[in-house]
């Protein structure tokens, strides 16, 4: 969505590649990024989803790299653009640690974020990085079983309806409560 938005801005061309299982599962999101003008191409090698775009969006970058630039929002592809995407999404886990403290005059027990593509979690988990606790935990919604093993398994039971829609949850405890 925000490459979209800022290419219909500057009026520039914005081809999105995405996953076909993806784009079933954000239907809304195309619908808004084809609104803005960008041609979103469906992609049905593999899974169909994330992993077998980025493969499909770098072949069409290094076949057309005179006039294409390659853009990634999620931690994955070629350096340097996980770094950079570590880098501009750490602003979420800097506030959040600032927040944190200043709330609960601590660290939390636990830090958990989706994982889908991993700009998210890469954001929130870096600034608490330095001094570990427990090893932050992924969550991706709309898999098929509760075992965390099984790529893409629901969010335990345990855990809020709010992190299950893809927002970034913090857990910690406290003698009195636990705090979400």
């Amino acid at each position: 969505m925000a490459t979209a938005t800022v290419s219909a801005l500057f009026g520039l061309e914005c081809i999105v590649y995405m996953g076909e299982e993806d784009m079933r599962r954000q239907r809304l999101n195309v619908f808004r990024m084809r609104m803005l003008g960008a041609t979103v191409i469906g992609v049905a090698t593999g899974s169909r989803t994330l992993k077998d775009a980025i493969s499909e969006a770098m072949r069409d970058w290094v076949t057309n790299v005179e006039s294409t630039h390659y853009l990634l929002g999620s931690a994955l592809g070629a350096h340097p653009y996980p770094m950079m995407v570590r880098d501009f999404h750490r602003v979420i886990g800097e506030e959040t640690r600032r927040q944190i403290l200043e709330r609960e005059r601590r660290l939390p027990d636990a830090i958990f974020a989706c994982v889908g593509g991993g700009s998210n979690a890469i954001g929130i988990f870096h600034p608490f990085s330095r001094r570990p606790r427990r090893p932050p935990g992924g969550v991706e919604a709309g898999g098929r079983g509760a075992e965390l093993v099984i790529a893409r398994g629901p969010i335990l039971r345990r855990i809020s309806r709010r992190a299950a829609k893809a927002h970034t949850a913090i857990f910690c405890r406290t003698r009195t409560a636990r705090c979400r």
